[in-house]
């Protein structure tokens, strides 16, 4: 008797092969255009990991989540597709929440995923239990629990969609053990990554239908820069993510506005440019009369736009992705959008009815004379030799040798707090998206891992990371990730022996019990920080004069190794971060 067509179905479907959760998760990833991710494994993603590495998605192990979930945010930034972060669960998802809450400030695009315990063991204390949705609520604009295999596809996609949408930031996505270790055979994991492809095409379609700003608003923005006595442009690292550094010099060279820009927008337009007016901040803010804010906020980075930093009178436009961030300002010219588009549809406005800011012009001379009087003292501290090192010494010779690189300039990695301010101020950035630094949340420990997020998201581009010796300590472990994956990464330690430097403390400070421990700011002094990497197979340098910095630059420059040159610097100089000072 023949069999029937439902017998035979069984048995051609009991012979088909079946597929877990951790293999559908890793071809949504791949699917989704997913190239690279970053994180620590264990139990229960090694397997996710190791099948994302199958389908050719390159994963970077660290050794710890934070480090590399920095190194995700950063990736997202210098390369505008988000970066993917993967960790174990319960702790390893804490840790990981430094990354996903430092994308999130940042506006970087993330994707945070963690597995977490068996759903049916949640509650009786299962193996690193933890309510993961709760914890990551504080810093993801969106979250995604999987409860079935089923729905890996679509929630894959939808958490990368959120994360680069609207204004970019970190999302969560949680992979619990059981739906990991769940089947489906390969004909229903193809039909439903077709579905939440297509699904994702379609509203990836909406939300680019973006509307144009008012044309009178256009106009409007154009009319108040086109009357101003002392207009000012400054951008931030939005526009740097935006790609819009080419609008930005359009703009500047139709209408001759002197510009600044926010740390990490350093290089949009070169800091050498005759109208750059970071070395004379304090008067480009303080009296211009309209300021076109550019992807920058005005927080507490930019003074809040309030006096007495800025002029009582001043009339804001705000050019920014974010509705919310320009309702915050009551009266200002508000431009919701991406900041390419909205400034192109600036210089066609004023292209139409242009001006032009002439070089004689009161505003951009007296810009220019503050500038020159500023970088001429400047460069007359810079040009001593100063032995025991001080700040200004190093960082100079470091300048010169970034410099004197070419192009395509390394990317420069930045954080600390004297060492951070004074490079802010010596080192130059003339190309964009080439400094890196502790950002909107001053982040400390985000060195090594933006240095490898960078040395991944451009290969063979030559990175250099000018870290003070406390910031290197968050991260330090890291550098045997450098070694281990062979990247192009120059670490320069700043090593002043502790937190600003040595121990500072007063008489009336060194008292009580444990008056002979070493100060809270203090660290082992003329710490070998350059053997760290030498354990590993890397190559370290201790200088300690200029011609050893020089010598120690070049050989590394040249053979783009991992390496880590041991700066000593006088553990009196220097001092706490001008900024924030009143802070602390």
């Amino acid at each position: 008797m023949a069999e029937s067509v439902e017998s035979l179905s069984e048995k051609l479907q009991n012979l088909e092969s079946f597929i877990d959760g951790n293999v559908l998760a890793a071809r949504s990833l791949a699917r989704a255009g997913v190239v690279h991710m970053f994180g620590v494994v264990g139990i229960p993603v090694t397997s996710l990991a190791t099948r994302s590495v199958v389908l050719g998605i390159r994963f970077i192990a660290f050794h710890n989540e934070q480090s590399a979930g920095y190194a995700a945010s950063a990736y997202g930034y210098l390369t505008g597709r988000p970066g993917v972060l993967l960790t174990v669960s319960g702790p390893g998802c804490v840790h990981g929440l430094a990354g996903l809450s430092n994308a999130g400030v940042n506006t970087w695009p993330l994707i945070m995923i963690s597995g977490s315990c068996d759903q049916k063991d949640f509650g009786k204390g299962d193996f690193q239990e933890l309510d993961q949705m709760a914890a990551v609520k504080p810093f993801s604009k969106f979250a995604a629990k999987v409860t079935d295999i089923r729905d890996i596809p679509a929630l894959v996609f939808e958490v990368i969609r959120h994360s680069v949408s609207d204004r970019p930031g970190g999302c969560y996505l949680d992979l619990p053990t059981d739906v990991l270790h769940q089947r489906i055979t390969e004909s229903e994991a193809e039909e439903f990554l077709v579905a939440a492809e297509k699904h994702n095409q379609e509203q990836v379609h909406k939300t680019s239908q973006t509307v144009a700003p008012l044309e009178r608003e256009i106009e409007k923005a154009a009319s108040l820069l086109r009357h101003a006595e002392r207009p000012l442009v400054v951008f931030g690292k939005g526009a740097a993510f935006a790609r819009a550094e080419n609008e930005l010099k359009k703009l500047v060279e139709l209408t001759g506005i002197p510009f600044l820009p926010t740390p990490m927008g350093k290089g949009l337009l070169p800091d050498t440019h005759e109208l750059a007016a970071t070395a004379a901040r304090s008067l480009a803010i303080g009296r211009c009369d309209v300021a076109l804010i550019v992807g920058a906020r005005l927080n507490w980075l930019l003074h809040f736009g309030e006096p007495p930093k800025w002029s009582e009178g001043v009339k804001f436009i705000i050019v920014d992705v974010s509705k919310k961030e320009i309702e915050l300002r009551k009266h200002c010219v508000g431009l919701v959008g991406d900041a390419k588009q909205i400034l192109n549809l600036i210089n066609k406005e004023i292209k139409d009815d242009p001006f032009c800011l002439a070089k004689s012009h009161p505003w951009v001379e007296a810009i220019q004379r503050k500038a020159k009087e500023n970088v001429d003292r400047m460069e007359v501290q810079l040009a001593k030799d100063v032995v025991p090192f001080n700040f200004l010494t190093p960082m100079r010779i470091i300048r010169d040798a970034i410099l004197s690189a070419g192009s395509p300039s390394p990317i420069l990695v930045s954080e600390g707090a004297n060492t951070m301010d004074v490079g802010r101020a010596v080192l130059v950035q003339t190309e964009p998206r080439s400094r890196l630094d502790a950002g909107t949340w001053g982040t400390m420990g985000v060195g090594l891992g933006y240095c490898i997020a960078a040395a991944v998201a451009e290969p063979g581009r030559l990175v250099v990371a000018v870290e003070g010796d406390s910031g290197f300590g968050f991260s330090a472990m890291e550098v045997e990730t450098l070694v281990r994956y062979q990247l192009p990464v120059v670490v320069i330690v700043f090593n002043n022996g502790g937190v600003y430097g040595g121990d500072r403390r007063g008489a009336e400070e060194i008292a009580g019990p444990y008056k002979d421990d070493p100060a809270p700011t203090s660290f082992v002094p003329g710490a070998a920080y350059h053997t760290l990497i030498e354990a590993f197979g890397g190559k370290g340098y201790l200088v300690g004069t200029p011609e050893e910095l020089k010598c120690a630059l070049a050989e590394s420059f040249s053979a783009r190794k991992p390496t880590v040159i041991n700066v000593i610097i006088d553990p009196y100089a220097g001092g706490e971060s001008g900024r924030m000072q009143h802070k602390n």
